[in-house]
């Protein structure tokens, strides 16, 4: 048996095949939307995925002013931040951080599936989020996907 050519291949950040990736969130589910972006982000679709290299693709989110939550969770959910002084703490629902921002509404979601390290932070700054149908990144040649295909 040649063992050789059975030798594990870990990408670097050299090595690592980023693409451009764009998701349109019309009409889609927050949490679900979330998690498979977070997926792309982390590069998880991808066969030579390295769990400690930013090897996922780069996101772009548009049309995220239209996503959707079920029942009351506008309003009811509960997002908690704290200062580190006393009666710092401060409270926000999905409809004050979508009112401010769609932006921060995604970033807030996606930001609590990555890693809680110094690559979450780093694989977060891959995510594109805008509010319009509108984006920047036309040069990129980015790929459109469904992301109802993905598992």
């Amino acid at each position: 048996m040649n063992t050789l050519s059975y030798k594990t291949i870990s990408v670097n950040k050299e090595t690592a095949q980023k693409e451009w990736v764009l998701v349109d969130a019309s009409g889609q589910s927050l949490g679900r939307i979330s998690s498979k972006v977070a997926k792309l982000l982390r590069g998880k679709y991808k066969p030579s995925f390295t769990p400690h290299v930013d090897c996922g693709d780069n996101v772009i989110i548009v049309n995220a002013d239209k996503v959707e939550l079920t029942g009351n969770k506008w309003t009811d959910r509960v997002y908690y931040r704290y200062s580190g002084y006393p009666g710092g703490q401060k409270t926000s629902s999905p409809a004050d951080l979508m009112k401010k921002s769609p932006d921060r509404l995604f970033r807030k979601v996606i930001k609590g599936m990555l890693p809680k390290n110094k690559l979450g932070d780093a694989i977060l700054n891959n995510l594109y989020v805008y509010a319009g149908n509108e984006h920047p990144h036309q040069a990129q040649k980015p790929k459109q996907i469904d992301i109802n295909t993905l598992k």
